[in-house]
């Protein structure tokens, strides 16, 4: 037994053997692999989503687990939905030099690797790119027409974000010795398992029924029951002739006695058996001296695999007839697979964000993913408060939530921070970051800051796309560490305004200004809240923090001071999460939802509507809140607001758009006739608002940047035939020729076979770079 066969024994049985030198490799390999898993679970390296909807095929284990033919049976299936297929694969024992690169049907071995050259040329039509970087290998599919990618051999390449994980599990020898390699076979500890979607137990045939309701125990420690699945390889015939009599097999496969297994099932008659190692490029000697031992053994045929095809030399000529078996899987069950597979691909989009106004942009986002992805689930994630506007809007929240006494505040004092603290925060942030593990796989649309950004990327682990409604340039703009951290793990950024841009995308960071999101809260469509009033307008903005409530009565003694000097029509517009009418009942004001009297000619109302439609209206604005505030003063309406921290900062912002007054009512009843009694001043700072809020449009191009960029509108056409097949409502072999049937498209290995015979063997082929 030579040396390469013994440590091929052992890692794949066990027991004793010099070998066991190696085991302490094992732990050292293992906990390499579990800190990668950890650094790709948190963001630190972080997997990025392509432009198609991925489904990847891997295994656990060096060798083979039929992961070539399940890539082709994917294929085919995506191919009898009726979208176009495309296969991206790492290339293994090729030397292509400029990845990515589009593997040519008649291309060379040499430079593309046996495996992607086989599925070329098997199925005809349908591009099958090579690259070590997945993701500049979808980006390629994309370009070629690709609907839909299969990632070959991908569930260690972790930075290529997928739809669905489907791992391969070999009854014959499922994980070896148990050991990592070298000292083994595994490629990653057993209970990686875990991240996987789908577990196919492949060569089920090859095995006894106790053997194998011994490995789904197993595996059942890991995976749902619901989600294993028994597959075998059905033989589709010879290419070459069927071979009658005795004949010698050869492989070059990463389990070659499955192969042997194969031959023996189908009564043929082995004389001689020669394995080689996987991806072996077999010489003319090597053929030469086979040949040799087939006719000394009197064998008649030479009998090898479809993969071994790709790596024989060009222009041999065999002295006796070869033929290649062509097999393709079967999977048991397959209607409950096809059941599962649309399951795990059923859309899920998330869009989290951190405070009162970045909800409110947040459900708006939600509605419009919504209406251009009408299929997908879209979930909401908020960091701060109950989700009030996003359950309004009939969106699902899959965050724990929590309202805090500083309203999302923490950043303005010491004092914000501990009471929080005291009221649980800490325990509310190890909960949040929990719950991003079940949360959508898709890219985390963040509507926020940059810790909501970090927070994301922790959580899930992938680049999120950021909306950086928090910063400004009119506000000292981002510190060079979060310029930092977007230009790495930021897959986009979206900025408020265009200086703001020009900062972020000097640091080298992918910043885009395409309107600012704050004005696509402006929704100025509905029924007008001022119908029935009269004299001055004023719009009255509570705020969204209970926080705010301790200044009502300010404001309400300023309404009644100004509204005893000029009829005036006070229309107070509270957010959703703000109750005010207990607060407003105490001090003796109508809470009623039409124009009621408040003092001389003055009317007073409480509605519930839009801040866009509520402004359109208005002459000025007596406003607590911050995003609401922006709004308006985005509108063009004057902005008047109590003096504090936070609203000097905004201040900042917002220029001379707004005024600020001390909490004193007479105070702020001078302001706002001071504003009132000004048409001049009023265009002034309404013109000023116009130009520091500037203009909207920011969401619309976030949706369609996930639909072109991220290939969320082919995710959902992908699961919606997926799902009627998987439901019955319509049946793809009637026009596809069967969902795993090889006859779906026009080239099969009698093809390749014919090509290989030809002489234009793959080392005299002359690929070309497709690519």
């Amino acid at each position: 037994m030579g040396l390469l066969d013994s440590y091929l024994r052992h890692i794949s049985r066990g027991g004793p053997s010099p070998w066991w030198l190696l085991s302490p490799l094992h732990l050292v390999s293992k906990w390499w692999v579990l800190g990668r898993n950890f650094m790709y679970d948190h963001g630190l390296l972080c997997a990025t989503e392509g432009p198609l909807p991925v489904v990847s095929v891997g295994n656990l284990t060096l060798g083979g687990t039929n992961k070539t033919p399940m890539v082709e049976a994917l294929c085919r299936l995506v191919f009898s939905l009726g979208l176009r297929p495309g296969v991206v694969s790492r290339g293994y024992s090729g030397a292509g030099g400029c990845e990515p690169l589009v593997v040519p049907p008649d291309g060379e071995r040499r430079i593309y690797g046996d495996e992607p050259l086989m599925l070329a040329r098997k199925l005809r039509g349908t591009p099958v790119v090579v690259s070590r970087d997945r993701v500049a290998g979808v980006r390629l599919l994309r370009s070629l027409g690709v609907q839909v990618a299969v990632a070959d051999d991908c569930f260690q390449h972790r930075q290529l974000a997928r739809d669905a994980d489907l791992v391969l599990v070999d009854a014959t020898c499922p994980f070896g010795n148990g050991l990592m390699f070298p000292a083994g076979m595994l490629r990653e500890p057993v209970k990686s398992l875990r991240r996987a979607d789908l577990v196919i137990i492949t060569k089920a045939d090859q095995v006894g029924a106790q053997e194998l309701e011994g490995l789904e125990a197993e595996i059942r420690r890991h995976v749902r029951p619901d989600r294993i699945f028994r597959s075998s390889l059905l033989v589709d015939g010879w290419s070459g002739g069927d071979p009658r009599g005795p004949v010698l097999a050869f492989c070059a496969i990463g389990n070659p006695m499955s192969f042997l297994g194969l031959l023996e099932g189908r009564g043929v008659q082995v004389a001689s058996f020669r394995p080689f190692r996987d991806h072996h490029r077999f010489g003319p000697g090597d053929l030469m001296a086979l040949e040799d031992e087939a006719e000394r053994l009197g064998a008649r045929w030479l009998v090898c695999t479809e993969k071994d095809l790709m790596n024989l030399p060009g222009g041999y000529h065999f002295r006796l007839p070869l033929s290649v078996l062509r097999v393709r899987v079967g999977i048991e069950d397959e209607p409950r697979f096809l059941r599962e597979l649309a399951e795990v691909l059923a859309p899920r989009f998330v869009v989290a964000s951190n405070g009162h106004g970045e909800d409110a942009i947040g459900a708006v986002l939600c509605g419009r993913l919504k209406a251009r992805f009408p299929a997908a689930r879209v979930e909401a994630f908020p960091l701060v408060g109950e989700g009030v506007e996003y359950r309004e809007g009939g969106f699902p929240v899959s965050s724990p939530v929590l309202s805090m006494p500083s309203g999302g505040l923490v950043k303005y004092g010491w004092r914000y921070l501990l009471e929080d603290l005291r009221s649980g925060l800490a325990a509310q942030l190890i909960r949040q970051l929990a719950a991003w593990r079940g949360a959508p796989r898709r890219t985390p649309l963040c509507v926020g800051d940059v810790y909501l950004f970090l927070h994301a990327l922790w959580g899930r682990g992938m680049r999120p796309l950021l909306l950086a409604t928090a910063k400004t340039v009119y506000l000292s703009g981002h510190w060079r560490i979060e310029g930092f951290l977007l230009r790495h793990r930021a897959l986009a950024v979206w900025t408020r305004d265009r200086e703001t841009r020009e900062e972020l995308a000097s640091r080298g960071v992918d910043a885009r200004f395409d309107g600012n999101p704050i004005m696509d809260l402006a929704d100025v469509g509905g029924v007008d809240p001022w119908e029935g009033s009269s004299g001055h307008r004023v719009l009255v903005l509570p705020g969204s923090r209970s926080g705010y409530l301790k200044d009502l009565p300010v404001i309400a003694r300023a309404c009644l001071e100004l509204g005893g000097r000029l009829g005036c029509s006070f229309l107070w517009v509270p957010a959703l999460s703000l109750d005010v009418s207990g607060p407003l009942g105490e001090l003796g004001l109508p809470v009623g939802d039409g124009w009621s009297p408040l003092v001389g000619d003055s009317l007073f109302r409480v509605c519930r509507c839009g801040v866009g439609v509520a402004a359109l209206g208005a002459q000025v604005v007596l406003g607590l809140g911050g995003t609401a505030n922006q709004i308006c003063a985005g509108l063009g309406v004057p902005v008047v607001s109590l003096d504090s921290l936070g609203k000097r900062v905004q201040k900042r912002l917002l220029g001379d758009s707004e005024e600020l007054c001390p909490r004193d009512p007479v105070a702020l009843a001078d302001c706002l006739e001071r504003i009132l009694s000004d048409p001049d001043l009023r265009h002034r700072m309404g013109q000023e608002g116009s130009r520091r809020m500037g203009p909207r449009g920011a969401l619309d191009r976030v949706v369609d940047f996930a639909a072109r960029e991220l290939g969320w509108d082919l995710l959902c056409l992908l699961w919606e035939r997926l799902d009627m097949v998987s439901r019955g409502f319509w049946d793809p072999g009637e026009v596809r020729g069967g969902v795993f049937d090889g006859r779906s498209f026009g080239g099969d290995t009698r093809q390749v076979w014919q090509h290989q015979a030809s002489g234009q063997g793959a080392d005299e082929d002359r690929g070309q770079d497709a690519g």
